[in-house]
């Protein structure tokens, strides 16, 4: 089911072709017997196109509290556990954990997130397991590349795993986060 944001981009992605189509028949019409010229439109979309995974299912919500670095609670009350990575724990407390949860806090409270399921729907503690986006930034892979998470992919949610090595392997080359410090 599409959200009414996706609802209304998708509605007004149509608009515009169709206004698109008419203004070439119009010109068409007009310019038979004339010179053709060149019209440029330039349409700026009001969000990027969501990334479709297997399920194809995106929500969007507000991120309310940060609970660690890998975990968040949503304005419907969900909790809410990024896919394919795993930052330190803050209960007992490892290493780099109030550093990855700090950075989580930057990147997603307070503000709208596009929720993208993979294949799972939770995970053993009911937690929805979700690819995160805060505008252009995919959260889950900012986290892995700031060193703020390592990569931990479960089957069946893998479809960013290779994106999430390669994110990792920056940040242990730079010493990046929980790699510079932890090691």
């Amino acid at each position: 089911m599409k959200s009414r944001k996706n609802l209304k981009n998708t509605r007004l992605c149509l608009f515009l072709g169709f206004c698109l189509i008419l203004l070439g028949i119009f010109i068409f019409y007009f310019n038979k017997d004339k010179t053709i010229q060149t019209v440029s439109v330039v349409v700026t979309l009001p969000s990027p196109t969501p990334i479709v995974t297997p399920s194809g299912e995106v929500t969007f919500a507000k991120v309310t509290r940060v609970i660690d670095g890998d975990t968040f609670v949503i304005d419907t009350g969900a909790h809410v556990r990024y896919i394919g990575m795993n930052a330190p724990e803050l209960n007992p407390l490892e290493c780099y954990a109030k550093e990855a949860t700090e950075i989580d806090k930057n990147l997603v409270l307070g503000k709208e997130v596009k929720l993208v399921k993979d294949v799972s729907e939770t995970d053993k503690y009911d937690r929805l397991l979700r690819y995160v986006y805060v505008g252009d930034t995919f959260v889950d892979d900012e986290l892995v590349k700031e060193g703020a998470a390592k990569i931990e992919t479960v089957l069946p949610d893998i479809e960013f795993k290779d994106q999430f090595l390669q994110s990792q392997n920056y940040a242990k080359e730079n010493n990046l986060g929980l790699w510079g410090k932890c090691n």
